[in-house]
């Protein structure tokens, strides 16, 4: 038997979150056989984690038109277009029927382990791109096999990798160690056994972006219940104007909204804000928790530690391939200078596809979350847009890929992501930065709901 030509091999998908299977929904739509291989044992596995947090889009933001197109047949009607769903209402309506209708073009419990070009790995030159790409799995029963690929498209995200909270970007001294008391993730309050974790405790709360203010709103509201239930929030720069987000200017309103519960969670007395602290070392005091700073200062102890201070990619199975990552942010090259947040000032990040997403590794590319690297603020209609265009250059059709068929307005957001050490700088707003787009066609978050708890 003839072994296939590498035109008619699949394109493997890694991850079944929104954006992977987003990618699937667009490959089938243009005639090419997609491989989706989830790690976990359902579509969106990542989302469930966070299924009690509700996010700052509407449905109508958070499914694409590809899929919308592959469910219709069964019946499927996207939930109303202005609720906001929560991460499990998401998995559950959307994401997982979505895998179904995929079939046997998803399979779980199958975690990547490495992806190559057949027979060459990084250093060979010759025929490279001739060769396909060799994807290594290993699935949950420990078994071992290899898929051959004509393209890889990396949609497995940063949620496997939480950063920590030593300020230089490794652990603190003491933070594996007191791991027992720490949380990488936003609390579900609502379980009891979760609750009675933080109820009448000191939490440490370490971030400035968008999950921090949840933990804060939710620690908030079991204070309300609950007294001797304190959040001491832990910044690395100062509060300045655009500290809480971008309020009831922000064109997100459900995200302006969660900015503004965090801002009243510390005006109620309920949050003790901690600026210009860079977390060095955590010790241990009998039963309690204590910060100690890069300059020395020591924090007052505190029963527990939530540290929320954004994802990173995993890109150990990828050391095979030549990629090209800018070396601060670790997203493509050409992405960069788009979501840096050392240069922009606010979230909006202008529509791109294929040409930003290419790597010298031709073939492979990273979407969603995971081409962001280590930036923030991404949203799921960003992803829907990258894949719509890979897919497009993948199936020939090259004019569709360079076209742009989304625009986002600016979110109001100024300052809000940026990343100001200078207490001067974030007093600043948006004077380091022009990234905020013009009006735009397509206006997007647009109806903030009455009882949004959350943000993702």
């Amino acid at each position: 038997m003839n072994a296939p030509t590498t035109d008619q091999l699949p394109v493997v998908v890694i991850g079944a979150g929104p954006i992977g299977l987003a990618a699937a929904a667009h490959l089938v739509e243009r005639g090419l056989e997609p491989l989706v291989l989830e790690a976990g044992p359902s579509a969106g596995t990542a989302v469930r984690d966070w299924a009690h947090v509700r996010l700052f889009s509407p449905w109508a933001e958070v499914t694409d038109p590809a899929a919308e197109k592959l469910l219709a047949p069964t019946g499927w009607v996207r939930p109303d277009g202005a609720i906001y769903p929560t991460g499990g209402d998401w998995a559950e309506h959307y994401l997982q029927p979505l895998a179904d209708v995929l079939g046997d073009k998803v399979r779980y419990g199958v975690t990547v382990t490495g992806v190559a070009r057949a027979g060459r790995d990084r250093i060979v030159d010759a025929d490279r791109d001739e060769q396909p790409f060799t994807v290594h799995v290993e699935t949950a029963d420990g078994h071992e096999e290899r898929f051959t690929a004509r393209a890889v498209i990396d949609a497995s995200g940063t949620w496997s990798i939480p950063s920590p909270m030593g300020a230089d970007g490794l652990p603190a001294l003491g933070e594996k160690t007191s791991a027992d008391r720490i949380s990488y993730r936003v609390p579900d309050l609502k379980d009891p056994s979760v609750q009675a974790r933080y109820a009448g405790k000191r939490t440490a709360v370490i971030g400035s972006g968008a999950s921090a203010f949840t933990a804060l709103a939710y620690l908030a509201d079991l204070a309300k219940d609950e007294p001797g239930t304190h959040a001491a929030w832990i910044l690395r720069r100062a509060i300045g104007t655009h500290t809480y987000g971008g309020g009831e200017a922000d064109q997100l309103p459900a995200r302006g909204a969660l900015g503004l519960r965090a801002k009243e969670a510390v005006e109620a007395g309920h949050a003790s804000a901690i600026t210009g602290f860079r977390t060095q070392t955590v010790e241990r005091d009998g039963y309690q928790l204590v910060l100690v700073a890069e300059d020395g200062h020591r924090l007052d102890p505190v029963d527990e530690i939530i540290v929320l201070t954004g994802f990173r990619p995993d890109l150990s199975f990828l050391a095979e391939l030549r990629l090209g990552l800018d070396e601060r942010l670790q997203a493509p090259t050409a992405l960069a200078p788009l979501i840096d947040p050392n240069v922009h000032s606010c979230g909006t990040v202008y529509p791109h596809g294929v040409n930003e997403l290419s790597h010298p590794e031709q073939g492979v590319y990273l979407v969603g979350m995971k081409s962001y690297g280590r930036a923030p603020t991404f949203l799921a209609m960003t992803g829907y847009e990258q894949v719509r265009s890979i897919t497009a250059a993948l199936a020939g059709d090259r004019e569709a890929a360079e076209r742009v068929e989304l625009t986002l307005p600016e979110t109001g957001v100024c300052g809000g992501a940026g990343l100001y050490d200078d207490p001067d700088a974030a007093q600043s707003g948006s004077d380091g930065g022009g990234c905020c787009a013009a009006p735009a066609a397509l206006q997007i978050g647009i109806g903030a709901p009455t009882t949004t708890t959350g943000g993702c």
